[in-house]
């Protein structure tokens, strides 16, 4: 079974080096913008203590978590250290006429390397 492509935002609505919230069928995810314009998707919550990761500060592809300055690498969800020990799942993303998609359900969500969705040329 597929997974369902969901439009996220549009790749305007997010700044480079950025990440926002994006909330669908009761889950939470996170949506991030890297510097050289590729979208990656993680799911929406620290898997330290549960909190919102739109909240906290993107550089240099690592999310850091606002409430204990957590880290993961939000390309391939792996936490980088204390105190988050458990990756965070990652959800393929794809770029099509300036709107962002994630892939979720059956193929998306995966705790191995996230894959970037770029523009298309």
């Amino acid at each position: 079974m597929m997974g369902q492509w969901i439009a996220a935002c549009r790749t305007d609505d997010i700044d480079p080096e950025d990440v926002i919230p994006f909330d669908h069928g009761g889950h939470a995810y996170a949506i991030y913008r890297s510097p050289d314009d590729a979208y990656y998707a993680t799911d929406g919550h620290c898997t330290h203590e549960q909190t919102l990761l739109c909240d906290g500060l993107v550089m240099g592809g690592v999310i850091e978590c606002p409430k204990h300055n957590g880290r993961f690498d939000y390309t391939s969800g792996k936490a980088l250290g204390a105190p988050v020990l458990v990756d965070i799942r990652t959800y393929p993303t794809k770029v099509m006429n300036g709107t962002v998609f994630i892939e979720v359900g059956a193929g998306g969500g995966v705790r191995t390397a996230g894959v970037g969705g770029r523009p298309a040329e």
